[in-house]
C-alpha cells in the first residue's frame, strides 16, 4: 500500500477500535515480536492480511510508535525466510501523530502453494488459518485438502477391499454405457471392462471406485454408512433447540441409495415438509407457489453430492440437509476445493474434486451445463422474490443458505415502513424494492398487503383499495 493509505487505515482503527480477520496489531515496544510465523501461515493460507507494528490494541489502540523501523523491516523478512513457501510481505512506513507506524501485508499464496507453514514446526505442527481474529492450527483434514489438490489426488477412484464388481448394478450400468455410446458412437469398439474404467467407475483390475459404487451400487452405503444425507425438519431456528412441545426435530430422516437417488429423494423430501400458498398473480389468476423454488433446491443438494469430498477423511461425515422456519441449510464435506474462493462462485470455471462423478451425472441427464449451477440458484431465487442465497466455507465444510419468504419479509418489513413514512403508489413501492413496476401486485399482496392488515401500513384512500391515485402511508 502507499503511504497515504497506512495513514488512513491508521484513522480508520481508531475510529472502530476493532481487530478484524485481515489485521493484526503489535505494539512491538521491545522490538519485532519472536514468532510472527503464525500470523504470516494464517494470512498466507486464508485471505491475506497486514501487520501493523507500533500500535498498542490494549492501550485502545493508540499509537505507540516503533523505534527502529529499519531494523524491524529486516527482522520480519528474516522470519518471514523461515517460511515454507517464503513469505513476502510488502512492507509501508509511515509517520502518525508524529510516530512512526510500520505495515506488513501477507498476500494470500495460490492454492498450489498451499498450506504456508513454519519449517521449524513442520507441515502438520507449523500450518494455521485464519478465523476470526484468530489464528489456529490446521486440521489434518485442512492440511490434506491442500495437498489433495496440490497433488491431484483422486479420492472419487479410489477402492475397497470389501467391495468387487459384483456390487454393481448391472441394469443401471448397461443403460449409462448405451447412453455414453450414443453421445460418443466411437466408444462401441471398447468392452464393458475398458468403459467402467474409461468412466472411472473401476480401477484397471475391475474393481469397483468410489464413483463408481455412489453411481451404481445396489447399496452404496455398504461402501461407509455415512455417505448418505441427513434431512431434518428443526423445530425452532436453531438446530436441536427444542420447542414448547419438548420437540426438536419434526422430522429426522437418513436418506441414502445412490447420488441419483438419494438426490431424488432428497428433493422430496423438501417438498413435503415445505410450505406451498397460493397468490394472485398480476394478471389476476391464483397460482399455488412454493416455499422455495424446486430448481434452487436441485441445484445445491445436486453440488453438494458432486462436489462432497469422498476421501476416507470425511467418509463418515454425511451431507446435512436441514430445514428451518426460515431457511434451509445443506452443508457437505469438503470445503471449497482449489483455486475456487466464495467471490469467484458461478463467475470462472472452478477446479472440479470429482470430473468423473461430475462427467457421469451429464450423460445420465442429471446436470446441464457445467458451471452453471450457481447462476441459476440466484436466478430461481430471485423469480422467486426471495432474498439471495448465501454460500460459507467453514473450515472443511461448504454450506449453502435458502431463505423464505418469512425471512425476506423481516428484512423488508424495516425498509418498507422506513419508506413508506411518506405516501408512495404501488408502482413506486415494487420498483424501489426490485419488482415490476408495470405489474406490482406480486409484491404488494405478498409484501405490502401483511403489513396492511397488522395496522403497521394503512391506505390514503381505505374506500376504494383499486383506485388508481392509491397510495401507501405508514399508519
Amino acid at each position: 500500500m502507499l503511504e497515504k493509505d497506512l495513514v488512513s487505515l491508521i484513522r480508520k482503527i481508531q475510529e472502530k477500535k476493532v481487530e478484524t480477520m485481515n489485521i493484526e496489531f503489535k505494539s512491538a515496544k521491545g522490538g519485532v515480536p519472536e514468532k510472527l510465523y503464525d500470523s504470516f501461515s494464517s494470512f498466507s493460507n486464508t485471505d491475506g492480511g497486514i501487520i501493523l507494528f507500533g500500535i498498542d490494541e490494549k492501550a485502545g489502540y493508540t499509537v505507540c510508535g516503533v523505534k527502529n523501523p529499519d531494523t524491524l523491516e529486516k527482522k520480519i523478512v528474516e522470519q518471514a525466510k523461515e517460511m515454507e513457501p517464503i513469505v513476502r510481505p510488502l512492507i509501508t512506513i509511515c509517520t502518525y501523530e508524529g510516530k512512526t507506524v510500520l505495515a506488513a501485508e501477507i498476500a494470500e499464496m495460490e492454492a498450489i502453494n498451499k498450506p504456508c507453514y513454519y519449517s521449524g514446526k513442520g507441515k502438520s505442527k507449523g500450518s494455521y488459518i485464519r478465523v476470526g481474529e484468530a489464528d489456529l492450527p490446521m486440521t489434518e483434514y485442512e492440511i490434506y485438502s491442500y495437498d489433495a489438490f496440490k497433488y491431484k489426488t483422486e479420492d472419487e477412484l479410489r477402492t475397497s477391499p470389501r467391495i468387487d464388481e459384483s456390487f454393481f448394478d448391472q441394469i443401471q450400468l448397461d443403460g449409462f454405457f448405451a447412453r455414453a455410446v450414443a453421445l460418443k458412437p466411437n466408444l462401441v469398439n471398447l468392452d464393458k471392462k475398458m468403459l467402467t474404467n474409461l468412466n472411472g467407475l473401476s480401477d484397471k483390475n475391475g474393481r469397483p471406485t468410489v464413483c463408481g459404487i455412489m453411481l451404481f451400487g445396489k447399496y452404496p452405503q455398504y461402501l461407509s454408512p455415512n455417505l448418505d444425507i441427513v434431512a431434518v425438519v428443526c423445530s425452532t431456528a436453531n438446530y436441536a433447540e427444542e420447542n414448547e412441545s419438548g420437540e426438536r426435530f419434526i422430522v429426522n430422516k437418513r436418506l441414502d441409495g445412490t447420488i441419483p437417488q438419494m438426490l431424488e429423494t432428497a428433493i422430496a423430501f423438501v417438498q413435503q415438509n415445505m410450505a406451498t400458498s397460493t397468490v394472485i398473480d398480476e394478471s389476476g389468476h391464483r397460482k399455488d407457489v412454493s416455499e422455495y423454488p424446486i430448481k434452487a433446491i436441485r441445484e445445491i443438494i445436486l453440488n453438494a453430492l458432486i462436489h462432497r469430498d469422498y476421501s476416507i477423511h470425511t467418509e463418515n461425515e454425511p451431507i446435512r440437509l436441514e430445514m428451518y422456519p426460515d431457511r434451509i441449510e445443506v452443508t457437505n464435506p469438503g470445503g471449497l476445493y482449489g483455486r475456487l474462493t466464495l467471490d469467484s462462485l458461478g463467475k470462472t470455471k472452478a477446479d472440479v474434486r470429482n470430473p468423473f462423478i461430475a462427467s457421469a451425472l451429464e450423460v445420465l441427464n442429471q446436470t446441464e451445463n457445467r458451471y452453471s449451477g450457481i447462476p441459476t440458484i440466484y436466478a430461481e431465487m430471485k423469480k422467486a422474490g426471495l432474498l439471495e442465497p448465501k454460500f460459507e466455507n467453514i473450515r472443511g465444510n461448504f454450506k449453502v443458505t435458502l431463505y423464505n419468504k418469512k425471512a425476506r419479509i423481516n428484512e423488508f418489513e424495516t425498509k418498507i415502513l422506513e419508506f413508506c413514512r411518506k405516501p408512495r403508489s404501488k408502482e413506486t413501492l415494487a420498483r424501489e424494492f426490485g419488482f415490476d413496476e408495470k405489474h406490482p401486485a406480486y409484491f404488494i399482496n405478498n409484501y405490502v398487503v401483511p403489513l396492511i392488515q397488522s395496522g403497521k401500513l394503512r391506505y390514503t384512500i381505505p374506500e376504494k383499495p383499486k383506485s388508481k391515485n392509491q397510495q401507501i402511508v405508514v399508519r
